[in-house]
């Protein structure tokens, strides 16, 4: 065991995120979790993530979408949170396309239902390099899914379910090869018994008391995924986390490839 202290200042504190290597996956794709709990593991106040957020919370959630090639959502946070397009600094856009990346990353919207507003600015409001994606299965229903396919990119993923592994062997082969997944608990579940999450960078804000919901709900038998302490940073009273998943050769009991 050892104690930790607080160290040295970091100037940017994007920059240790920025300096991760992300070019060796262990799917087809290199998928980093990003997500904020309270001290009691709820991910919610009220349904909603953002009375959860700290301002350096918040600061650091709008800059770690410079790192994606393209984020990834489920359906019921876009609707609760009222999510827009992705927007990011100048400098941040000018060190993308320096990599030769688009400015802006693309938003994607995991829905079976496609219940969806259309006329929501995640759909109307964005580049045309950076139009909105939406990854459903092909039991969808016919009218919601012509009406996809006029707002958006949209990406078939299973049968009767969005099934994460075949989602993100698609948006792999769409080119984009670092997908930043946002939530929410449910679908970062779904993308954690699929075994397809290499990376977990999670915020701990200084709250207690808020909804019974945990960061991530993995299906029943999905078994346990091992991941790995890299780094701890802090600002005021929050923590940032980042993890990696460990690298091993089989999986552990109960757990299935997706």
């Amino acid at each position: 065991m050892h104690l930790l202290e607080l160290g040295a200042e970091v100037p940017d504190p994007l920059a240790p995120y920025l300096s991760v290597d992300r070019s060796k996956p262990r799917h087809e794709c290199w998928v980093t979790g990003h997500m904020v709990a309270g001290l009691d593991g709820s991910a919610a106040v009220g349904g909603r993530v953002g009375p959860l957020s700290t301002k350096p919370d918040q600061a650091l959630y709008r800059a770690m979408r410079e790192i994606a090639d393209i984020v990834m959502v489920g359906a019921e946070t876009v609707r609760r949170e009222r999510f827009g397009p992705v927007r990011l600094s100048e400098q941040a856009q000018a060190r993308r396309r320096s990599l030769g990346k688009p400015a802006l990353p693309p938003v994607a919207v995991v829905s079976r239902s496609l219940d969806l507003d259309w006329a929501a600015r995640a759909f109307t409001d964005v580049p045309e390099d950076a139009r909105t994606h939406v990854i459903t299965c092909a039991a969808a229903d016919p009218g919601r899914l012509a009406q996809a396919q006029r707002s958006a990119v949209v990406v078939v993923a299973g049968e009767e379910r969005v099934e994460p592994a075949a989602a993100l062997r698609a948006l792999a082969g769409l080119g984009h090869r670092v997908v930043l997944c946002e939530g929410g608990p449910t679908w970062l579940g779904e993308v954690v018994a699929a075994d397809r999450l290499d990376e977990l960078c999670l915020s701990i804000s200084p709250l207690m008391g808020s909804d019974p919901l945990p960061v991530s709900i993995t299906p029943p038998g999905s078994g346990l995924a091992g991941f790995a302490l890299e780094s701890i940073m802090a600002e005021d009273d929050t923590v940032f986390l980042r993890y990696e998943a460990r690298r091993q050769e089989g999986r552990q009991e109960g757990r299935e490839d997706g």
